[in-house]
């Protein structure tokens, strides 16, 4: 870890500090069922204070985005990740398909829904488009590894595809894991058809009637339709 590095995340940490809340930490706390730490700052607040951030000290620069990003998920405080999640998402269109293994190794450390629904659909959504040819090598093993958050990436990174959705590999991934036992697995299934749907409606009540899903899967993939 460099200096530079250090530096800037230590700047984020002191601005950070200056807007705890314990009131609403201790809200978080019981609301992601103790698992994190949390400094207690609101979604909207650390947003904006991110992005003040941000246009006072510009993003990492690319050779110490790596360092950054890793020293923010290794501070306790749940709000440090989802910082990280900021910038990554404003540092996307520099990263290249070397940057890949250390992105996804952000999916299995500290896993929980509000960082894997952001890395997913947002980041690794972005490179597989960009870069096609990492499907193969990442979103092909992780539906068929027994991680249910490396499940739930693969299920969900085409969420925001719309029409250039690859409809074939997508419900190839959902059938792989419909009888998945797992609430997140579920819920993403559901959730990656209900959005689908707006797309290509027929697809999916076509789909969903001629296989079995999960009844949480197939309520959440019909809610709309």
């Amino acid at each position: 870890m460099t200096d530079a590095s250090s530096s800037y995340v230590q700047e984020l940490i002191n601005l950070y500090s200056k807007h705890t809340d314990v009131e609403f930490s201790r809200w978080s706390n019981d609301y992601f069922r103790n698992q994190f730490d949390f400094l207690g700052i609101r979604t909207p607040i650390r947003r904006k204070l991110t992005k003040q951030f941000i246009k006072d000290n510009g993003l990492p620069k690319k050779d110490k985005l790596k360092n950054v990003i890793f020293m923010l998920w290794d501070l306790p405080e749940r709000e440090y990740q989802k910082a990280a999640l900021d910038i990554i998402e404003m540092a996307k269109k520099d990263l290249n398909k070397e940057d890949m293994s250390w992105l996804s190794s952000l999916i299995v450390k500290k896993s929980w829904w509000d960082t894997v629904d952001v890395l997913s659909p947002h980041v690794m959504g972005y490179m597989f488009s960009i870069h096609n040819e990492l499907i193969a090598s990442y979103a092909e093993k992780w539906i068929e590894d027994g991680n249910i958050w490396l499940q739930r990436s693969a299920i969900l990174y085409q969420l925001h595809y719309k029409d250039k959705t690859d409809e074939d590999r997508l419900f190839r991934y959902i059938l792989r894991r419909a009888d998945s036992d797992e609430f997140f697995v579920q819920k993403a299934i559901g959730w990656v058809l209900r959005e689908y749907a707006k797309t290509r409606p027929e697809s999916v009540r076509t789909f969903v009637s001629n296989h079995t899903l999960k009844p949480l899967s197939k309520r959440e993939a019909l809610k709309h339709l």
